[in-house]
């Protein structure tokens, strides 16, 4: 039986109602993303029809769900909103405090001394507040939830930008910072812009090599890092219902690579088995009596550039395999054209690593079809050249895969097993040590979402190539980054030319899943004498201060901190790996603030120039020095600042510090939201081209900040270091209540008002 079904019949029970109301106010047929955003209103019964990518929007999401790293500051936020439980269904799940290194036995063994107090931390409020907890070890955040909480036509946050994983199961399910979750869970209204619509037909279907992830390989080759942005991808068409429920969970949940708001697909039979494949028969049998509700209505697909914004066609029939990378994910080369690109790009050939698993593909269908490759290598006398590991996203899945012998079938090939966790996704890998800073050029290929600079291991030097599991499974057997398994032979141990078989796997095990211990704790009924502790002289942990306002009078005589040159993600903002363990002490993780972001002046990461001085050093020392005299700063940035993961610290960290403003080409939408949360001014360039007029030793003034509006931009004076003097005008996308978070010094500052009165 399903969690929360109660709320999940509720939630049908209103639908109906509130998708034919919003049919008539629009006049003309809705999309499966309309009716999830029209139903889920705050308002209830929809009254107007909003204008897309537009209108600020206030919605009532169904559950929240949070992840151990980002987990800390929400809820250390959450303790400040004044309420004695949370308003929704929200969950806490423990998967970026364990580091793979040797293998799961032993690094979980690791995580729980090292990070101990942490999980007790979150343990403790989780059970104070109402919260369902999923202690380390129970899998990663976005397999736990498709496995047990995700449902068709619900809407749900949670404070990870893969939360849209979900979306394979239908959802609309957002990536958002611990800000926005604090709203939900305190019982407030959520605010989005309504997205633009993204409409994705996939004709023909997936055969031989070609697996989920090649589609959204693809669509991120199409709309690129940033042609998502502002808007929800929703896949349609008959090669969308051929495909598994946890397939469309993979293209949904590396829509975050693409700057999409979510992706979803519309309720169908794939969907009906996954969630009786996981013991949600219940859940499938209220979705069957409003289908006609959960996914588009006919028209729309009949005719979609009628009902979206853009129309991409993919048809699955043609479509190869392919590889992503290397240091972005939208760099996209089939595998047919991998040879001829690696040896024009200089690539290093030999694949030292092959990692499949994860969030995003650690299905048992993935994981079943990239067994039946390593079986292989000892049907066929083969030997694996490169090193191999599975990181299992459930308990759930990992039990399972065990019990059916897969797991055994990986070590007769050499495989490390890890933990069912992030790990390497999300830089949480040991493979360097201290050096990884420095370390070796080398290439690895993996099942992963991300492949930024020293995402994987924190080497710069690692050139990370993004694949299906079993293209992945493939490539580590062979070795070779060039290594088609489609055209090509391997020499087995005998001499003998061989190929490998094309891969072949279950969409749900034949024997159904079964798991002894899949880490849940509920919480207590009553959790008023739950008692939250925090040792004041504690590393990893730290009471919040709630942040003052930024006064007008600050806003002028401002000093540039960094002009970021090029990307500049929220890895560099606020690095992970090792740095995950300052997640909940803000003053400690913010000695990391922007020591990744690239000095547009002299090409150098951290070391930027203190204006006070004349002289270099990092950002964190630098921006502290400012703030030792009490002078705000600002930073420039370029396009699609704030990309990737979605962690409020990339925003918290600087404003903690004392920057005001940061001033960009273009915001990734999460980082942007982030920003307006921690009531900082996140501004763009009213002309791009004056990124170009900022100079290393300019002081900002905001000379009209007094007439802060929604649609007026600002004018800022920068003021050179010979004296001279010049205008631009930056533009923004604040609204009255947005505004109302940066006069108020944050949103959180204003719920606290809210609630007290």
């Amino acid at each position: 039986m399903a969690f929360d079904i109660d709320m999940i019949k509720g939630v049908y029970s209103k639908m109906t109602e509130r998708v034919d109301k919003a049919r008539e106010l629009v006049g003309k047929p809705l999309t499966l993303s309309e009716k999830i955003l029209y139903s889920h209103l705050w308002e209830g019964i929809p009254s107007t029809v909003f204008k897309r990518g537009k209108d600020y929007v206030d919605f009532a999401p169904d559950r929240v769900a949070c992840q151990d790293a980002t987990a800390q500051m929400a809820l250390l936020q959450f303790m400040h909103a004044g309420k004695p439980k949370v308003a929704v269904p929200t969950t806490v799940h423990c998967d970026h405090l364990i580091q793979a290194k040797v293998g799961a036995v032993a690094d979980l063994k690791r995580a729980n001394q090292t990070s101990n107090e942490v999980f007790d931390f979150l343990e403790s409020v989780s059970n104070k507040y109402g919260i369902g907890f999923w202690k380390p070890g129970a899998g990663i955040i976005h397999q736990v939830v498709l496995e047990n909480y995700a449902f068709p036509g619900g809407m749900m946050i949670g404070t990870d930008s893969h939360t849209v994983n979900a979306g394979g199961l239908g959802m609309v399910a957002i990536g958002v910072g611990g800000a926005d979750a604090v709203d939900v869970m305190a019982g407030m209204a959520w605010e989005l812009k309504f997205p633009k619509l993204i409409g994705i037909k996939l004709t023909g279907k997936l055969s031989g090599w070609t697996a989920p992830k090649d589609v959204i390989l693809k669509v991120a080759d199409i709309l690129t890092v940033k042609g998502g942005t502002g808007a929800i991808i929703e896949y349609f068409g008959e090669g969308a219902t051929s495909m598994s429920c946890t397939g469309k969970g993979t293209i949904c949940n590396m829509g975050a690579e693409v700057g999409a708001t979510t992706s979803t697909f519309g309720y169908d039979a794939s969907m009906d088995r996954y969630l009786r494949g996981t013991d949600r028969a219940d859940v499938a049998d209220a979705a069957n009596k409003v289908a006609d509700y959960l996914t588009a209505d006919p028209e729309v697909y009949q005719q979609p550039e009628k009902y979206f914004d853009q129309v991409i066609e993919i048809n699955l029939t043609e479509l190869e395999p392919h590889l992503n990378g290397p240091f972005t994910p939208d760099l996209s080369t089939p595998i047919s054209k991998m040879a001829e690109a690696a040896r024009a790009n200089d690539w290093p050939l030999n694949v030292e690593v092959g990692l499949i698993g994860s969030c995003t593909n650690s299905s048992y269908e993935d994981i079943s079809r990239a067994a039946s490759l390593a079986k292989q290598v000892s049907d066929k006398n083969l030997k694996t050249k490169s090193k191999f590991t599975i990181t299992p996203g459930s308990e759930l899945v990992r039990y399972t895969i065990e019990r059916d012998g897969l797991i055994d079938t990986f070590n007769n090939i050499g495989a490390t097993v890890f933990a069912n966790a992030c790990g390497p996704c999300i830089g949480m890998w040991d493979r360097y040590g201290d050096k990884a800073g420095n370390g070796p050029r080398n290439t690895i290929v993996h099942s992963f979402n991300r492949n930024f600079a020293k995402r994987a291991d924190g080497n710069p030097n690692t050139l990370a190539f993004v694949g299906s599991p079993e293209l992945v499974t493939a490539i580590a057997i062979a070795g070779r980054l060039d290594f088609n398994p489609i055209t090509d032979t391997l020499i087995n141990e005998d001499g003998k030319e061989v190929k490998l078989d094309e891969p072949r796997g279950y969409e749900l095990p034949p024997e159904g899943f079964a798991v002894e211990d899949a880490g849940f704790i509920a919480p207590n009924s009553d959790g008023s004498k739950v008692e939250v502790k925090v040792a004041t002289d504690s590393e990893r942990l730290q009471l919040l201060e709630p942040f003052l306002p930024i006064s007008n009078q600050s806003l002028q005589g401002m000093k540039l901190l960094i002009k970021a040159f090029g990307k500049c993600t929220t890895d560099h903002i606020s690095m992970a790996g090792p740095w995950l363990r300052y997640r909940g002490h803000l003053d400690n993780i913010a000695n990391n603030t922007l020591i990744g972001a690239v000095n547009a002046f002299n090409k150098k990461t951290n070391f930027v120039k203190n204006q006070l001085t004349g002289e270099y050093g990092g950002v964190p020392d630098t921006q502290r020095a400012y703030k030792a005299k009490g002078i705000k700063t600002i930073v420039v940035g370029d396009h699609n600042y704030g990309e990737g993961s979605s962690r409020e610290h990339a925003a918290m960290q600087p404003r903690h510090l004392g920057v005001a403003a940061v001033l960009v080409k273009s915001f990734a939408r999460i980082h942007e939201t982030n920003l307006k949360k921690q009531g900082m001014l996140a501004l763009t360039f009213a002309n791009e081209k004056d990124y170009d007029k900022i100079q290393e030793d300019d002081t900002f003034n905001f000379i009209d900040i007094q007439d802060f509006a929604p649609d007026r931009p600002l004018s800022i004076e920068l003021v050179h270091k010979d004296g001279s003097k010049e205008i631009i005008k930056a533009n923004h996308t604040y609204n009255l209540q947005q505004i109302a978070w940066f006069r108020e010094g944050s949103a959180l500052n204003v719920i606290k008002k809210e609630n007290a009165a």
